[in-house]
């Protein structure tokens, strides 16, 4: 009992520890004797919550509480570079970015193009116009030469020089225009083989109207070289394109004719011209053919240019004997005709003359005779056209190719009257009416006909020397 007592008296003054040694007990301890425990002390598990974020902490921050990153970067100057490099990137992308959307917004509001293809009428106008145009500044240039060679074997070379292409700067009516001529290298004009092009025309948006009175100039200055001519158009591909120079328009009394011939068709073609209401009221296509029949070198496609010159008309002529025509490709053709344009079909019994022989196609081409009559009078076939056909031998054309509807007037051009010789020598050889007469009697002594361009060929050989023709005429029995 002392020695329990003695550790109770220990353990009340408050000693600092208290023994781990296990007590005794023995048999005459009571049961009910209170156990004695320790105090608990301060865990030192390195697992707890606390333990743990102080260790996170000084991992990513410094010794004198900087953080990781600054601590790299101050460590390893290679990747503070490729931090700023990649943060330098970043700022030029963003800039280059607003920059490109402003400049494309300001570009939409301050400047405005005009586009002009090359399959658009108005860029031959405008080529020609800027060639000629002072007040431009081209580095980039192509040639376009004229050939043309005379009667007499002599050649004649023009050489244009255009803007190629580029960029151009032009300066029209105190505005500044950049112009850029730009070739495709994969589209190309199937019939020509020449590459597609476009012209862009670009200026600031208040002078956009100067547009319209650039294009209205190159106009008149492409019709001013025209007038007075005839332009002849040829067929290619799928369009009318003009041949060669335009012609001087040739006077109608430069063609002598039988008396009453050519004014009686000079007739008829005005009072058709002007009748297109009455066609219309009365549900009438307006169109009106015309055939010119005779034997060669009498004056049918003479007289027809002379028209055409009198009407201030241009000419279409359209091989039927083209191996590449077909019936699709004529009837379009025949759609698209310029504007004050006569359709000329020349020779047309060489192409088609008897029905069992063109029922499929022609000789040459691929045109076939229902093909033909369709385009002529079909449900297809343009309004506001006139068209002449020629022929030497009528006798040999198809009934339906000739009947009314497609063959509206029809008029012999034939060899040379007395009429017409008489005035075609007066005409080159002014005032010789003596020498006329003698010129008759020896015309009359030939038992035969000529052409008046038998008579054309004698005269012209034999200028400013009556005499030398009258002597030459037994020679016209001979061709």
């Amino acid at each position: 009992m002392a020695w329990f007592s003695n550790n109770s008296t220990a353990s009340a003054a408050g000693a600092a520890t208290v023994s781990a040694t296990p007590v005794e007990t023995t048999a005459d301890v009571p049961a009910e004797m209170p156990v004695l425990i320790a105090p608990e002390t301060t865990s030192a598990n390195p697992t707890s919550s606390s333990s743990f974020s102080d260790k996170i902490n000084s991992t990513i921050r410094g010794p004198n509480n900087d953080s990781f990153l600054a601590g790299i970067m101050d460590s390893n100057p290679y990747f503070a570079a490729g931090f700023g490099l990649m943060g330098l990137g970043a700022g030029l992308a963003l800039l280059r970015q607003g920059l490109m959307r402003g400049s494309s917004m300001l570009y939409r509001q301050m400047l405005v193009d005009l586009e002009i293809a090359s399959k658009d009428k108005s860029y031959a106008w405008f080529l020609e116009w800027m060639s000629q145009y002072p007040k431009r500044s081209s580095r980039h240039l192509s040639m376009q030469t004229s050939f043309k060679q005379h009667d007499n074997g002599s050649i004649t070379t023009t050489f244009n020089l255009v803007p190629g292409p580029g960029k151009h700067l032009i300066r029209y009516k105190g505005a500044f225009m950049l112009v850029n001529r730009e070739r495709s290298g994969r589209l190309m004009d199937l019939t020509s083989g020449t590459p597609f092009e476009t012209i862009t025309l670009t200026t600031l948006y208040r002078d956009r109207h100067l547009f319209a009175d650039l294009l209205h100039e190159a106009q008149q200055k492409a019709m001013k070289q025209q007038e007075g001519k005839t332009v002849i158009y040829t067929s290619y591909g799928p369009e009318w394109r003009p041949f060669g120079q335009p012609r001087r328009r040739r006077e109608l009394q430069s063609v002598i004719l039988d008396r009453g011939v050519k004014e009686t068709l000079l007739d008829d073609i005005r009072d058709f011209l002007k009748s297109g209401k009455w066609y219309y009221d009365r549900g009438i296509p307006y169109r009106r053919g015309y055939l010119l029949y005779g034997p060669p070198g009498s004056g049918k496609s003479s007289v027809i240019q002379a028209l055409a010159g009198e009407l201030e008309y241009n000419i279409c002529i359209l091989n039927l004997s083209e191996q590449t025509l077909t019936d699709d490709r004529l009837n379009h053709l025949m759609n698209h005709v310029p504007e004050r344009s006569i359709l000329l079909l020349e020779d047309i019994d060489s192409a088609f003359n008897e029905r069992k022989q063109t029922e499929e196609q022609g000789y040459m081409s691929g045109v076939t005779f229902s093909g033909l009559l369709n385009a002529l009078d079909g449900v297809a076939s343009a309004d506001e056209r006139i068209i002449f056909m020629t022929t030497n031998h009528p006798e040999k054309l198809d009934p339906a190719l000739i009947r009314p509807g497609r063959v509206d007037f029809k008029q012999c051009i034939d060899n040379a009257s007395e009429y017409q010789v008489r005035e075609m020598f007066l005409r080159f050889y002014e005032g010789k009416e003596e020498e006329c007469d003698r010129f008759l009697a020896e015309i009359y002594k030939l038992e035969c006909t000529v052409s008046t361009a038998q008579l054309q060929g004698l005269f012209v050989y034999n200028k400013m020397n009556p005499e030398g023709a009258i002597k030459m005429v037994p020679f016209l029995k001979i061709q």
